[in-house]
């Protein structure tokens, strides 16, 4: 069960991922192109539905097949270049306090500490509201914000493994620092920041969702699924599926990739690392 659970998550994750890369040729309209005559068409399997909008349209006449799939990429660009952003500034931290501890540690600490006061999600309003809303803004915040776990659990991990016979040897053998920090340590604690990467990604693609959602995330016409949900909860009585068809999309995503990482914390052994 637990096996086919990470495939399934694998599955969901890589089939959003290649949806993304194929988004214009597979979309079968403009994902920008509005006809008013057409506004709220319910989706084919609905009544009044039409095979010519598989899923229905929204309240401007655009597509919403065509607007989910172009969704995705705004998705998934957001929770990879977030995990990447985040895991350089994190990963950075926690192996210059694991590695060399004392009063590099108490400082990493220390920054640890203060980020962790700070509630994530006014501090990201804040900045989105002051800063302009868009897509590179969105991810350098959620990127600067959700770095926290990386810096905890590669801290961790390397105190673990820097007193080990390989690092002893690696400094006998006359190996400097940077060499033994990149080349020695980093490798053997991938398998937890991988897990921790997972987690990350779920995470930022959800806050971008709630800041589209309230109005200072991906700017429209941009169809991501936040701000397609924000946009349809004037009709959702009426129209359910404005906010059923993009909201059904971002929770099998997450989904998707909970379960890919709690599969990849199970196979790879990174269980045991502790971030909370």
């Amino acid at each position: 069960m637990r096996h086919f659970a990470t495939g399934l998550g694998l599955f969901i994750v890589f089939a959003v991922l290649l949806v993304a890369i194929i988004a214009p040729y597979i979309a079968p309209h403009d994902p920008f192109a509005q006809d008013l005559n057409q506004r709220l068409v319910p989706p084919e399997w609905m009544d009044g539905g039409s095979a010519v909008h598989p899923f229905g349209t929204d309240q401007l006449g655009r597509d919403y097949l065509s607007r989910l799939l172009y969704g995705s990429r705004i998705s998934m660009t957001i929770g990879i270049f977030t995990v990447i952003t985040s895991g350089l500034i994190g990963i950075t931290l926690g192996l210059l306090g694991g590695y060399f501890g004392g009063r590099v540690d108490d400082m990493v600490m220390f920054i640890i500490t203060c980020r962790l006061s700070i509630p994530l999600i006014l501090v990201a309003l804040t900045v989105v509201a002051l800063v302009g809303s868009s897509l590179t803004v969105v991810i350098l915040t959620l990127g600067l914000l959700l770095w926290e776990r990386f810096a905890v659990v590669s801290r961790t991990a390397t105190m673990q493994v820097r007193n080990l016979d390989y690092i002893a040897a690696a400094r006998a053998a006359g190996a400097s620092r940077l060499h033994i920090v990149l080349r020695e340590v980093l490798p053997n604690i991938l398998t937890h920041l991988v897990v921790v990467a997972t987690l990350e990604m779920a995470l930022a693609i959800l806050l971008e969702a709630a800041l589209s959602f309230l109005g200072l995330g991906v700017p429209p016409p941009l169809p991501s699924w936040g701000l397609m949900i924000a946009e349809g909860k004037d009709y959702m009585f009426f129209s359910p599926w404005v906010i059923m068809v993009p909201g059904v999309a971002l929770f099998v995503l997450v989904l998707g990739i909970n379960l890919l990482g709690d599969g990849l914390r199970d196979l790879l052994g990174a269980g045991h690392a502790q971030w909370r």
